[in-house]
């Protein structure tokens, strides 16, 4: 077990079990109450407030080109599921007792993409074309009802326009989703990760896909360049984009709402952990900011990587943020997380949410597999195998040192009876059927392979 590794400084030790592909866990010394990590902070409440305001806008246009949104009234969300069963699955995987609830938050099941990337992607599309529209006059002001999205007036303005983005897959699906059905041209840059169902799902949506026999960072790079040379175009950039960070936001605030819903009680005696799979960063990092305005000091939010992608890891353990690559330590290879398949973090992210993340852990592939089978056997869930990173999280807290020494930091350690833990499940509903199989079948002979962790 690799968890032997602890550490709350960028050690020696602690890299070289990075750069060996070993499982670690780490408590981020740069952490701190959220007052303190606000006056560090671009973004306020009020940026959140605003971005959830404009998806409520958009409402009634979702309404109508998403049929499947009218349960929600057009509002693209999830619900959180009791999993006890995969708990008592992980506690003896792990060996370890997990103290508290277990929860999976069912992104997986998002409306229209069917994953996390449709908090962040969506907006940022939708809030281009509200842009465009007020610009030209085709909407008069954000009073209106903007189901007039739907109309064929605003399709028509926007297929002379131009939308294109770097992905590993799921983004794309959610970029090219929204964009096609408003009329953009959508042009989706996909890196080597890219699963051939996620292509092929672009295409029949009328999407242009151009494949690049490279990694998520040179993808992004290349479809950046294209995209500048179009006077047209808006790129959609994953690494540096204010709004689709804003986006996601707006899934941490409702967290709020959700949770007092299902009877569940946030406070100093009651605190929430959260387990983030994290790929170039957005979504964690946006989720996270959204929950700690809506749950301040009380919420406690872990990113968790592959070990062959621990770019955001690497970023903030060493300060060096988007300065350092995986490449740089020696790491290299395809994970099946291919969600999370990004060789270096967002610079954006790494520096805004360096003292609101509580710190973050690496998952081996074989039990990105393995978690995936057990989580369908023992829930019926399936979970494409990126969504699984956060499921492991609270089992990794009680079982390792620097888990054991940040709940002790945080005055926790005594109040874990009365705690609620969410792992984030961040995509999976789409994956067609005959992937599915194939993914349950390795998850089977991972299992097979070890009883226990």
């Amino acid at each position: 077990m690799a968890d032997k590794h602890q550490t709350h400084s960028a050690s020696e030790e602690l890299l070289q079990a990075i750069a060996a592909e070993a499982e670690v866990f780490w408590a981020n010394p740069d952490y701190t109450t959220f007052e303190e990590a606000m006056k560090k902070s671009s973004y306020t409440l009020e940026d959140v407030k605003d971005a959830e305001a404009r998806l409520q806008r958009f409402a009634s246009f979702i309404r109508v080109a998403f049929p499947e949104t009218e349960a929600n009234k057009g509002i693209i969300g999830s619900k959180i599921s009791r999993i006890p069963n995969m708990k008592e699955f992980v506690e003896k995987r792990y060996q370890q007792e997990i103290v508290g609830e277990l929860y999976l938050k069912r992104d997986d099941t998002l409306p229209i993409a069917g994953t996390i990337k449709a908090r962040g992607a969506i907006y940022e599309v939708l809030k281009h074309a509200e842009t465009l529209a007020l610009e030209h006059g085709l909407l008069k002001s954000t009073e209106e009802d903007y189901v007039v999205f739907a109309n064929e007036e605003f399709r028509n303005f926007f297929a002379k326009h131009h939308i294109a983005v770097g992905t590993t897959g799921n983004l794309g699906i959610s970029v090219g989703t929204m964009g096609a059905k408003l009329g953009f041209n959508v042009t989706v840059h996909v890196s080597v990760d890219a699963k051939q169902w996620k292509k092929d799902f672009l295409r029949s949506k009328g999407v242009e896909v151009i494949e690049h026999k490279t990694n998520f960072s040179k993808a992004v790079e290349q479809g950046r360049a294209e995209s500048e040379a179009n006077p047209n175009s808006y790129f959609v950039d994953d690494e540096h984009s204010e709004d689709l960070f804003l986006g996601y936001t707006v899934g941490g605030l409702r967290m709020k709402r959700q949770l007092e819903e299902e009877g569940i009680q946030v406070d100093a005696d009651h605190p929430l952990f959260v387990y983030l799979p994290c790929g170039i960063g957005g979504s964690p990092g946006g989720i996270t900011f959204g929950m700690k305005q809506a749950f301040g000091d009380h919420v406690h939010c872990f990113f968790a990587e592959p070990t062959k992608m621990p770019s955001m890891l690497l970023g903030l353990m060493t300060h060096k943020y988007d300065d350092i690559s995986v490449d740089d330590v020696g790491i290299h290879g395809l994970t099946v997380a291919d969600g999370l398949a990004v060789p270096r973090t967002s610079g954006l992210v790494a520096k805004l949410m360096e003292p609101f993340f509580s710190g973050g852990y690496t998952v081996q592939e074989d039990e990105f597999k393995a978690l995936l089978k057990a989580l369908h056997e023992t829930e019926g869930i399936f979970l494409e195998p990126a969504a699984l990173a956060g499921l492991s999280g609270a089992a990794r807290l009680f079982r390792t040192q620097a888990g054991q020494q940040y709940m002790e930091a945080q005055n926790v350690a005594d109040k874990m009876a009365n705690a609620t833990h969410i792992a984030w499940a961040t995509g999976g509903s789409m994956v067609p059927k005959t992937d599915q199989e194939a993914f349950l079948k390795e998850g089977a002979e991972a299992l097979a392979q070890s009883d226990t962790h």
